[in-house]
């Protein structure tokens, strides 16, 4: 794939260079993996799951793990046109040739892009038509938190993790390097790896005409899912991948597993039980070790109910006062309503301050109930007011629409509830006037999609029409508040994850259909069609209505064989008391219901599989949280018209500035592809990890004061390269390449400072020097379009040299199309031994991508033959 770089979109999701990506010698390797998401790289690389195993697996005495994620649409359609396979990114590797390939399945709607990625890998789809060689093809397995509802993808795989990988993955990979050294069959592999806890393979479970399943072993009825009994056990990576640009780009760091609220409608709250804690002396270690490995400038503290780990006020303050030191951000995402106190929010205000988002789920009480949320508008309210104590402004409130036993007066009380919290803060004065602020409120709205292994399991979805219905009320019922907004998930995309949430292997067929009629990327919106979905369901002879509908409380459901730890018997109570309204209390503080999970007095965890297995319970920092629920409100700031808001405290010593640099480097390999932008966030990373006293901005987002050369185009190699930094402490230039030259990434090479004026602009070049030809590799591949380059090029040139003018339409600002004159560009030109052209290019009145420039001149090359590289400038 790295042959064809120049004609993917985005190039630099296929290096596999960034900082902390394992060196791949795949030829020393006992066994060789490939991690695959099924989704593109900046959505991938926010995956912690990922990141553990690759961490884990690389930790391995001779087993190596490389990445491997779904191409973009036209990347896709690049692959096919040219026959290049899916390759891994590190070695590029084609996916077909490794040992193991594992999917990382986090959503229903990925299904198709694991067909994608098999299908661009030139491995068979389905496992029965990979044959019994065991070293034929890469065995095919996969992990994540939808393995527990995964059926439609059964048929596509050789065996599927349940639970926590990273306790599995270790004895499994151990066996297939012992399976394939003898030489064993496929079925031989799976029928020892069958006795791995936490495996299920698939094929040793044949479906029945309702798509129920009958085990082919006796001693194979049950597949349990793998739990880490306790977090000190729980592999976690100091040594991170830092990506070159993702969703969430920033530290995660796990601080617990599992959640006992008990949100009926609540997936993970089900089946990740019971609650499990790392400890506060640990996590406050592993953030400093991660900030010093890594370089990132946010943590994020990650748990299903952040706001609910017993130690979070204790392990925010101490985080908080280390990484005030250095301007990192800390976020707590998902937090409850009422699970931070004013301590906390009042360090969040003056660290960085962005809207809050809270998840109360229904409008009225009485859904609050049913559905388990533990909330009520009084503690939403209270909360909101402290959050505009400290100075939010912005709130952003969660809503779902179709739960069961909903009404149109539950659809009323969310435009209610909205309303109170807009104007939670208004007050009136003694002269009647009224006075604070008024929030700014978006209410986003998500259907609810019934989930396996939840007391809603047996629920109907909604239809579509009626989702629709019911969103449009509720864009209708705000449109005449003033400071209230709506938006809403795609109703077609709900009703597809509905389909798909609660199929069996009789589902199989339509996935693989809707992957040929182009049914991929189904959890984007753009480019989504639910269209070839409902045309490979009418091909299978079934409608969306089979899917969606109530299932019967007696029947036998298709994903009982696939233990989760929560009893059947406890998910029919919890339903039956969400009918009465009946709250449950959470178990780490309140009464044990018995649900299954834990060893208890009443009898041993269902996930349980010997008794040499851990004791498996709630764990916690402390037997209550260390926090004061419904704390004091502060003062509010009275609404003055016209007054600027004030951006959050930055330590005054973080402002100076003693030096500044202009350093220069080098820029060739993969390094080449990253863009201007991209490198950005990987400098200023580079420079934290090498301890560099950064000087930074003042104002509601202070930054780092790091500023650039002009921009070079992406597959451009380059000489001649530099940024400016900026920093608060006196520092002598060789200590700044001593400690910076170790942090670079691969491919970036200083090569000299330059002391610099403390303030005033910095000069650009007015002119470059470029060195052209067509790659090898290029000519190796196309032979006969390339014989005669060389020539061809000397021609162009020569011709663009004699001409007066070479005429180039493009938009200008203003949207209307400008025609210019690139000869003034030219400075000079001259060829070399061996067809190189040297060109001097001319920047004093307008700069032009070179890269367009010589495509324009020579338009027979394509953009895969360019090679180009930068050798000076000229100020």
């Amino acid at each position: 794939m790295k042959e064809i770089l120049a004609l993917l979109p985005r190039p630099s999701r296929y290096l596999g260079i960034e900082e902390g990506a394992v060196e791949a010698r795949p030829a020393s390797a006992r066994l060789h993996c490939a991690l695959a998401f099924p989704d593109l790289y900046e959505v991938a690389m926010s995956y912690l799951g990922q990141k553990i195993l690759y961490g884990q697996l690389n930790s391995m005495e001779g087993i190596l793990a490389e990445r491997v994620f779904a191409p973009c649409r036209d990347a896709a359609k690049v692959l096919r046109e040219r026959g290049v396979p899916l390759a891994t990114l590190e070695s590029d590797t084609n996916l077909a040739d490794t040992h193991l390939v594992g999917f990382s399945i986090t959503h229903e709607l990925a299904f198709t892009n694991v067909l994608l990625m098999l299908d661009l890998g030139g491995i068979p789809l389905r496992s029965a038509d990979r044959g019994e060689d065991l070293c034929r093809w890469p065995l095919i397995m996969a992990g994540g938190g939808c393995t527990i509802c995964a059926e439609p993808l059964a048929p596509f795989m050789d065996l599927m993790v349940l639970g926590e990988g990273e306790a599995v993955m270790p004895q499994l990979v151990e066996l297939l390097v012992r399976a394939r050294g003898e030489k064993w069959t496929r079925t031989e592999f799976l029928k020892e790896a069958r006795h791995i806890p936490g495996v299920y393979v698939p094929s040793f479970f044949s479906a029945r005409a309702d798509g129920t399943l009958e085990p082919l072993f006796d001693d194979y009825k049950k597949v349990r899912r793998r739990p880490v009994a306790d977090m000190k056990d729980a592999f976690y990576p100091v040594r991170q991948v830092t990506p070159f640009g993702a969703v969430h780009n920033r530290l995660s760091l796990e601080i617990a597993r599992g959640c006992t609220r008990g949100c009926r409608f609540c997936q993970a709250g089900m089946t990740l039980r019971p609650s499990r804690e790392r400890s506060v002396e640990e996590i406050e270690k592993l953030t400093e070790e991660c900030l010093a490995s890594t370089g990132y400038d946010d943590v994020s503290f990650l748990a299903l109910s952040c706001g609910d780990f017993s130690g979070l006020k204790t392990l925010f303050l101490d985080v908080a006062d280390r990484c005030a030191r250095e301007q990192i951000a800390i976020s707590l995402p998902s937090l409850r309503v009422g699970s931070v106190d004013g301590e906390i929010m009042a360090r969040m205000a003056g660290i960085r301050r962005t809207g809050a988002t809270l998840a109360p789920e229904a409008g009225s009480q009485r859904l609050r109930d049913v559905i388990n949320k533990g909330i009520t508008e009084e503690a939403l309210i209270h909360h909101v007011r402290q959050l505009a104590g400290y100075g939010w402004q912005q709130v952003k409130l969660y809503f779902m629409l179709g739960l069961p036993t909903e009404t149109r007066e539950d659809l009323d009380a969310i435009v209610d509830l909205c309303v109170k919290v807009r104007d939670c803060c208004r007050k009136k004065d003694e002269d009647g006037k009224w006075y604070g602020p008024r929030l700014t409120v978006t209410a986003a709205v998500s259907p609810f999609v019934p989930k396996t292994h939840t007391p809603f399991q047996w629920e109907p979805q909604i239809s579509q029409e009626a989702m629709k219905e019911r969103i449009f009320y509720l864009r209708d019922a705000v449109r005449s508040h003033k400071g209230i907004s709506l938006r809403w998930h795609e109703p077609a995309m709900s009703h597809l994850e509905g389909i798909l949430s609660r199929g069996d292997r009789r589902l199989a067929d339509v996935v693989e259909k809707a992957y040929r009629k182009g049914g991929i990327f189904s959890s984007w919106i753009e480019g989504f069609s639910l269209e070839p979905w409902l045309e490979a369901l009418e091909e299978c002879g079934m409608k969306p209505e089979d899917w969606t509908c109530a299932r019967d409380l007696e029947a036998p459901l298709p994903w009982e064989h696939l233990e989760t730890g929560v009893s059947r018997r406890f998910l029919l109570t919890e339903r039956e008391r969400a009918l009465r309204g009946a709250v449950t209390g959470d178990c780490r503080y309140e009464a044990c219901r018995h649900c299954g999970a834990c060893d208890t007095k009443a009898g041993p965890s269902l996930l349980r599989t010997s008794e040499s297995d851990p004791p498996l319970n709630t764990m916690l920092n402390f037997p209550s949280r260390d926090q004061v629920d419904f704390g004091p409100i502060p003062e509010i700031p009275r609404f003055e018209p016209g007054r600027k808001k004030e951006p959050p405290h930055i330590d005054e010593a973080l402002t100076r500035r003693a030096v500044r640099y202009r350093i220069w480097h080098r820029k060739h390999g993969g390094a080449a592809w990253i863009s201007q932008l991209e490198l950005q966030s990987l400098l200023e990373r580079a420079l934290r990890r090498a301890g560099l006293p950064l000087s930074f901005s003042q104002g509601f987002h202070p930054l780092p004061l790091l500023s650039f050369g002009r921009a070079l185009p992406v597959g451009v190699e380059s000489l001649s390269e530099w940024f400016l930094v900026t920093l608060r402490s006196p520092m002598r230039d060789s200590e700044v390449m001593e400690r910076l030259s170790s942090c670079m990434i691969e491919g970036m090479e200083l090569v000299r400072t330059e002391l610099m004026p403390l303030v005033g602009k910095v000069p650009m070049p007015v002119e470059e020097l470029f060195r052209l030809k067509v790659g090898e590799k290029a000519v190796a591949r196309e032979p006969e379009r390339l014989a005669d380059w060389a020539g061809r090029l000397a021609e162009d040139w020569k011709h663009f040299a004699d001409s007066s003018f070479l005429g180039f339409e493009r938009e200008n600002k203003k949207g209307t199309l400008k025609t210019e004159n690139l000869r003034s560009l030219l400075v000079d030109y001259e060829r070399r031994e061996g067809g190189e052209i040297f060109l001097k290019l001319n920047w004093r009145e307008t700069y032009f991508s070179p890269l367009t420039l010589i495509r324009t001149v020579s338009p027979w090359l394509d953009a895969a033959d360019i090679e180009l590289l930068k050798l000076a400038q000229y100020f």
